[in-house]
């Protein structure tokens, strides 16, 4: 997979990119990155790649141009298909587990960072495919959140880490919040492992932790049970967490 990070900051993204699982995934050739800084295409004498809003108003408006030409130098239109362009906004749609899968299965992603107050509408209408936010506050550019993306996006891509089972039982995957995780010792400061991890029960630990998935998300994200896919067992199992809640209130 290619993933190509439109913004004014490279060396910001290239710091990251170059660090932990994406720096090894990336030496390894499973997902390639290029960051390029759109000023580099801006036509005007002094680089200014912003201008002042029309109809007034505070701060600069991120101009169409240097962007676009920026974005058309990745490919060939004539023999290449468009890269799918996403733009990080606060007004874009949640970005979630289930959209990291799905963009895991494209050939190659773009990510704009914008700045200041945004982008020109009009490069938007023209070039953007989607725009996605990774939650409802507002930052100082979108090189965070694109960031953010591109690393929950390349925990899906084969080989990245070292077996599915690695992601498949994290939080939202499957739309539950991930089971109570514990190490050595097995007690530390009068804090004791649940003994069920100690028993070396394959199955019974299986359960446990597929119960205290169902607990923790009901506790905590009850909002994610609407889409999770729940088998009779668990949601006998809910009814009683349920129903002993009320009996406590």
């Amino acid at each position: 997979m290619r993933i190509d990070f439109l913004t004014l900051f490279p060396e910001m993204c290239e710091r990251v990119l170059s660090e932990s699982i994406l720096g090894r995934a990336r030496q390894a050739g499973k997902v390639e990155f290029h960051c390029i800084n759109f000023r580099d295409f801006s036509l005007d004498k002094h680089g200014h790649v912003d201008d002042a809003p029309y109809g007034g108003g505070m701060g600069m408006i991120l101009a169409p141009q240097p962007i676009y030409d920026c974005f058309e130098s990745l490919y060939d239109p004539k023999s290449e298909p468009k890269p799918h362009l996403i733009y990080l906004s606060p007004k874009g749609k949640t970005f979630t587990q289930s959209r990291a899968r799905e963009l895991a299965e494209l050939d190659r992603i773009v990510l704009l960072c914008g700045h200041y107050e945004g982008v020109d509408e009009r490069l938007l209408e023209e070039i953007v495919d989607e725009e996605l936010s990774i939650g409802d506050y507002v930052l100082t550019g979108g090189e965070l959140p694109a960031l953010v993306v591109a690393d929950a996006v390349c925990r899906m891509l084969p080989g990245v880490l070292s077996d599915a089972s690695c992601f498949e039982e994290e939080s939202h995957y499957s739309s539950l919040l991930e089971y109570p995780q514990y190490t050595r010792p097995p007690v530390w400061r009068g804090r004791e492992v649940p003994e069920i991890l100690l028993s070396g029960h394959h199955a019974n630990i299986m359960r446990w932790r597929r119960e205290q998935s169902l607990a923790v998300t009901l506790a905590r994200r009850p909002d994610l049970l609407e889409n999770a896919p729940l088998s009779e067992s668990d949601k006998i199992y809910l009814q009683g967490l349920q129903e002993s809640a009320k009996k406590e209130i």
